[in-house]
Order: structure tokens, then C-alpha cells, then sequence
């Protein structure tokens, strides 16, 4: 047997070693870059739950009347909704990891309008910057998680995307009984900033950053072939 042939030999049973089920191990690393992706999905479940327990003391305070308040409430879906149309570009152009610190962004931005506004216009641009956050959350913190986890236990760990999500929620929901509305805005502060920080510390997508070398040797090849028309439909 030739050595090329054994090396071949070598890889795949290097492979299939790799695609053995036990050998998918659950490592800190996945648990860690779990925990910190679903620390926007807790974001998003505070944002959700925010008007409904804040309504009484932002009425009082700021003199809205039901129609005004309801505009503050809803506009958070628009946002939403923005923020999902352009989630999937945004992901693939900066990153898993750079798409949840860009959404953090307008989520930090827009808890703190909340906490500081005056009158309704910042409350709904505080509003509408969080459900923007939100829209990006939806879609890039479920697709890091399934793209970190070993197959066998995928499911378990996009759970908690949700799982998190309804912590927040919930969370807001008691507390929100005994704190003034501005300082609950700034408590939402506090897993935005605990993201932001963690993210330095867990890896960008391996399957985007797999994806984005083999596009670039698919372009490089094109290329050097004279193909370069096609490289260039290649975004």
C-alpha cells in the first residue's frame, strides 16, 4: 500500500472517529458560548414583558394617555419586525458574534431612552430600538447555538434560547410589582452589558467561518482561471 493510500486511509477513519456520537463531547466552551448567546434571548424576554408591568407608573408619570401608551406598547413588534428582515444579511456579512454585539447596540441605546425619556417620542424610540434588537435575536442567537452544538444534543441546547427567553419574561413580571419603571429600564441594562463583554471571550460560527474560507478559495480559483465575472456574482 502507498503512503498516499494510507494517508487517505487515515483520514477517514479520522472521520468517522469525529462522526461517532460519542465521540461528540459537550465541552465548556459549548456551554459557555451557549450561556452567553442566550443572554440576549433573556433581553428579549425582558423587553417583551416591559409594557405590561410599567404601564401604571409610565401613565402617571409622563401624563400618556390609553392611545399613547398603546403606540409605546406595539411599536416594539415593528422594530421586530425590521429587525428580522434584515437579520439573515447582517449575520452573514459581520458575523454570528458581530451581529449580537450590533444588536446590543440598539438594545443598550434603547432601554436607556426608556429610562431617561420625557415625553412619548423617546419612549417609542426606545421602544422601537429594542424591538429592533430583538429582530436580530431571533434569528442569530438559535443559528450560533445550532452551529456550536454537537448534532446528537442540538436540539436541547437551541431550548434554551426559548427557555431564556421566558425567564426574562417572567422576571419582569414580579419584579415589576415593586420597581419604578425607569430603574427596571435599567435593569434590562444588565444582561445587555454582561453579553457585550462576554462575547470577546467565545468563538465566531465554526460553520461561517467554513463557509466564508471555502467562498473565498471558490473565488480565488475562479479567478486565476479567468473567470472573474463569475467570481464577481459570488456576495
Amino acid at each position: 500500500m502507498s503512503e498516499n493510500q494510507r494517508n487517505l486511509e487515515a483520514g477517514l477513519l479520522l472521520n468517522k472517529n469525529r462522526n461517532d456520537i460519542n465521540e461528540c463531547r459537550i465541552t465548556v466552551a459549548v456551554l459557555f458560548s451557549t450561556f452567553v448567546s442566550v443572554c440576549g434571548s433573556f433581553c428579549f424576554g425582558c423587553a417583551a414583558g416591559y409594557s405590561s408591568v410599567a404601564q401604571t407608573g409610565i401613565i402617571n408619570d409622563l401624563g400618556l394617555s390609553v392611545a399613547e401608551y398603546s403606540m409605546f406598547g406595539s411599536i416594539m413588534t415593528f422594530g421586530g419586525m425590521f429587525g428580522a428582515i434584515f437579520s439573515g444579511k447582517v449575520a452573514d456579512l459581520i458575523g454570528r458574534k458581530g451581529t449580537m454585539w450590533f444588536a446590543q447596540v440598539f438594545c443598550i441605546g434603547g432601554w436607556l431612552a426608556i429610562a431617561f425619556a420625557q415625553d412619548t417620542i423617546w419612549l417609542d424610540a426606545g421602544r422601537f430600538s429594542t424591538g429592533f434588537a430583538v429582530g436580530l435575536f431571533s434569528y442569530v442567537i438559535p443559528v450560533y447555538i445550532a452551529e456550536i452544538t454537537p448534532k446528537h444534543v442540538r436540539g436541547a441546547f437551541v431550548f434554551a434560547n426559548q427557555l431564556m427567553q421566558s425567564c426574562g419574561l417572567s422576571l419582569y413580571y414580579v419584579i415589576g410589582n415593586f420597581v419604578h419603571w425607569r430603574n427596571l429600564a435599567l435593569i434590562g441594562l444588565i444582561p445587555c452589558i454582561l453579553q457585550v463583554v462576554t462575547l470577546f471571550f467565545i468563538p465566531e460560527s465554526p460553520r461561517l467561518l467554513l463557509e466564508s474560507r471555502a467562498l473565498y478559495r471558490l473565488k480565488q480559483n475562479l479567478n486565476s482561471h479567468g473567470l472573474n465575472a463569475y467570481a464577481d456574482l459570488l456576495v
